[in-house]
């Protein structure tokens, strides 16, 4: 599956609506995102079950501003519209799908039970 560009029309309804999405935070100008820009494509085809999406932070200031990244590239993973992992760095192909096997190996029934449990811990 190709990588989806996503902005601040689809960006809402892709996240909420996939399992996994991995969002890759980029510029045109940024020499590590242009070197990662092919490792995130081969993966986005090896795993069609996940929605790859890019995110142009000159063109989506918005998103990119929700998301505070100040960094680029960062790698964003959300499943069943949560975030799980937020990072800046360009990842090499081994170690993109050891990531990709962490985020599909996450119990989201423990991590709702630990977001619902804190949420009265005040």
């Amino acid at each position: 599956m190709a990588t989806v560009e996503l902005t601040r029309d689809n960006f809402e309804e892709t996240v909420t609506g996939s399992g996994i999405v991995l969002i890759d935070f980029w510029a045109a100008w940024c020499g590590p995102c242009r070197m990662f820009s092919p490792v995130y494509e081969e993966a986005a085809e090896r795993h069609p079950d996940i929605v790859f999406g890019k995110v142009d932070t000159e063109a989506q200031p918005t998103v990119t501003g929700a998301f505070r990244i100040s960094s680029i590239p960062t790698l964003v993973a959300v499943r069943d519209r949560t975030v799980l992992y937020a990072q800046p760095g360009a990842l090499p192909p081994p170690a993109l799908e050891q990531f990709i096997g962490r985020i599909r190996a996450v119990d989201m029934t423990d991590v709702r039970r630990k977001a619902s449990g804190s949420a009265g811990a005040n």
